[in-house]
């Protein structure tokens, strides 16, 4: 069967642009259809972790992206009397990158959709509806028809219909999602049934500096929070208790009130650029793949906004998908490689979403009894910490002999800043990207050429730290080195989500390869 795309996506918020771009720079034909006529214009995302960055770096113009970005360094948590709970550290780097930024989303969207269109094999329609997804065992086809805010869809001009076919389709079209509704995924519901107002604002002149710093209110009387949009925009927050008015919260003579009363803040110090309340919800699909048709982002899992992960989440969807769709169309890899899509997101986006959820309840104590009690635990040291932040753990990770990742595997790949050929600069952007293998000295002295023959056929940059080796590069910074010893390893493969694959030995590296190769259901010769 002969289609006219590769892959049709639905929807073009964050996760359906990097997932365009990745595909776009892979050469691809990709066709994007989404509702609204433009992109959305203002910060619903205001918060991305180092990793997030580095996906932005590989998709998109990270100057741009960034161009009012700063980073932050603390996530504080405090009760109704102004004492501190807890506070989580967001300091130091990850990927290259602060591990934690303010940023302006709107910034992040105009950088990616501008390498999106320059790729020459993705065709975007904007005001575009999908009204009907048809999956078939060797592909999809999907109908659109071009769609305002004051159509109800229930119009009769179907010259305006278009029918495209496409290998595979993914839905990256909101919590509301059409195309999971159409198959019929039910999703779990978590609880989580919070409103909030929020309050965008521009600076107009330098505020107090507590604002520079995200801090959660935790007062059973009304939960609120602010947190910096970048440097020169602010965000401001605040509960809507069950049986309130919502119409009400979003009269801007309500914003104006509150923030005078509670932060002493006008007209002269802020600009309101968006007064809307959002409702907060935690629910995960069932599944994430029919099929051709996947789910990615809050089609997939929507998520409370108390870790600011939510579209960071959307994104490593995109970037994950991106390059398994990428060899299984390049015919390199088996179709099953799709499989390890949910088997890897879905946990790991679960994990979120679950922290998330009870960091809500923390925020939305609104019985003053149990906010006590929950002080009080905080206080004493008997309230449950935030367990971890979620690694990989099943898929196209090394595995031991017990069936559980192997050392570091899953983890997120250092990043630091390299020189080779005389040009300097961040890893990615000199050695390349997609795979990689990085290691201390030469590593073909260990590989067979059949294995050597495979990772230039999957793309695999090599960097060797050794100077005078083949494919050696400056490691500038000593990134590399110290990760290479503070863990007690000579080689590490990276994978072009930046999650390690393995990290281990010399030795080991020859059955890390051919790991590699089975995981990802190889078929080239």
């Amino acid at each position: 069967m002969i289609h006219e795309y590769d892959v049709a996506v639905v929807g073009y918020g964050p996760t359906g642009l990097v997932l365009a771009s990745a595909l776009g720079k892979a050469g691809h034909r990709v066709v994007v259809f989404e509702r609204w006529p433009g992109l959305y214009g203002l910060p619903r995302l205001t918060h991305i972790d180092g990793e997030t960055a580095r996906t932005i770096q590989a998709v998109g113009d990270l100057d741009l992206a960034l161009r009012d970005a700063s980073p932050l360094e603390h996530y504080r948590y405090f009760n109704g009397q102004g004492e501190l709970l807890f506070e989580i550290d967001w300091r130091g780097k990850s990927c290259g990158h602060p591990a934690h930024i303010a940023m302006y989303q709107p910034d992040i969207e105009d950088s990616i959709d501008r390498h999106v269109r320059a790729s020459g094999t993705v065709e975007v329609n904007q005001g575009w509806a999908v009204v009907n997804v048809h999956p078939t065992d060797a592909g999809v086809e999907l109908t659109a028809r071009p769609w305002t805010k004051s159509r109800t869809g229930q119009w009769a001009h179907a010259g305006e219909e278009r029918t495209v076919s496409a290998k595979y389709l993914v839905g990256a079209d909101g919590a509301n999602s059409f195309v999971r509704a159409t198959l019929g995924i039910e999703r779990s519901d978590l609880g989580v049934h919070d409103n909030w107002l929020n309050i965008d604002c521009e600076r107009l002149r330098p505020l107090p500096e507590r604002f520079d710093r995200t801090t959660q209110f935790c007062d059973p009387v009304r939960g609120h929070m602010f947190m910096p949009i970048g440097k020169s925009r602010q965000r401001f927050e605040l509960a809507v208790l069950p049986g309130e008015d919502i119409a009400a919260f979003e009269d801007p003579g309500y914003a104006w009130s509150w923030l005078r009363d509670t932060h002493g803040l006008g007209p002269e110090d802020v600009k309101i650029l968006r007064n809307v309340v959002y409702g907060f919800e935690a629910r995960i699909a069932e599944r994430w793949r029919t099929g051709r048709v996947f789910l990615a982002g809050d089609a997939a899992h929507t998520t409370p906004p108390y870790m600011g992960q939510g579209a960071c989440s959307g994104m490593r969807d995109g970037i994950t998908l991106g390059w398994k769709l990428d060899l299984v169309l390049r015919g390199l890899a088996e179709d099953g490689l799709l499989d390890t899509y949910e088997a890897e997101r879905r946990p790991h986006a679960t994990t979120i979403t679950e922290t998330s959820t009870m960091l809500g309840r923390v925020a939305n104590t609104h019985d003053p009894a149990a906010a006590a009690a929950r002080d009080q635990a905080f206080r004493d040291g008997t309230a449950p910490p935030p367990p971890p932040f979620p690694t990989i753990v099943a898929g196209v990770v090394r595995h031991g002999a017990d069936g559980r990742p192997s050392p570091l595997a899953g983890t997120l790949a250092p990043q630091g800043v390299v020189a080779k050929d005389g040009v300097q600069g961040l890893f990615d952007d000199v050695v390349g990207r997609g795979f990689s293998l990085v290691s201390a000295t030469d590593p073909r002295g260990v590989l067979t050429g059949e294995q050597l023959d495979f990772l230039a056929e999957l793309g695999a940059t090599t960097a060797t730290l050794a100077p005078g080796a083949q494919d050696s590069v400056t490691d500038v910074a000593g990134t590399y080195r110290d990760f290479l010893h503070d863990n007690g390893v000579e080689a590490f493969i990276g994978r072009p989500d930046f999650h390690l694959f393995w990290a281990g030995s010399l030795a080991e590296l020859p059955a890390a390869v051919g790991e590699l190769r089975d995981r990802l259901r190889w078929v080239s010769a």
